[in-house]
């Protein structure tokens, strides 16, 4: 079950809203907006982020962000940009979504159509309070091959495996992290300042990195 925090997130579900009206109000609520969507077969989800929300998204894109840099890779960051497949009547608006080991793909792109580009190679799903939306269900239909989510306490890791998430001891794009790394580091955020915890994670990254995979 996951953690209830009044100050973390409001959400507000319709039921039986087809894709016509959901698509709608996405080209009438525009991009400039705190709001985000998640549309699974009529049941359309609009979520607003307050404090503690929005704290652990930015905490974990700069954790993502040390890692990246640590090992030298590159990536686009594609933010909450709106995920979508008419065909499954899917739509979701990630906290976080990253194209790393498919980021030449898209270099140069400035409109993702999953019809016809990959989905992010890593998206980050923070859910404080419970969503009456199945997230895994909704981001499997999505295509999207890792999935972090953060429920306010504890971090998990997901593999997309034959339509279905699995839950996995290792990240899939860095393989010597575990989940719980993710938590000691977003506890080190809280009680020795953001700059200070990152400072000890490029630390463990770089005694680390070359660890082989557990399981």
């Amino acid at each position: 079950m996951l953690a209830t925090a009044p100050n973390a997130e409001q959400r507000v579900l319709l039921q039986n809203v087809s894709w016509q009206l959901f698509e709608s109000l996405l080209t009438e609520m525009g991009e400039s907006r705190s709001t985000r969507l998640a549309y699974d077969r009529g049941n359309l989800e609009f979520m607003t982020p307050l404090f503690e929300h929005e704290e652990g998204k930015r905490n974990i894109e700069c954790l993502i962000d040390a890692l990246l840099d640590e090992l030298g890779l590159d990536r686009r960051l594609a933010g909450s940009t709106t995920l979508k497949r008419p065909r499954s009547k899917a739509g979701k608006e990630p906290d976080s979504c990253y194209y790393i080991q498919n980021e030449a793909r898209i270099r140069g792109k400035t409109n993702i159509d999953l019809e016809t580009d990959p989905p992010p190679d890593l998206a980050v799903e923070i859910d404080i309070t419970s969503s009456s939306i199945d997230k895994l269900s909704l981001y499997a239909a999505l295509g999207v091959p890792e999935l972090w989510r953060y429920d306010g306490t504890q971090m998990a890791f997901y593999q997309l495996q034959e339509e279905k998430y699995i839950s996995r001891d290792r990240s899939v794009t860095f393989q010597f992290l575990p989940p719980t790394r993710v938590d000691e580091y977003l506890q080190e955020c809280r009680s020795l300042g953001v700059m200070a915890a990152l400072r000890q994670f490029r630390t463990w990254i770089r005694e680390n990195r070359e660890i082989p995979p557990q399981g």
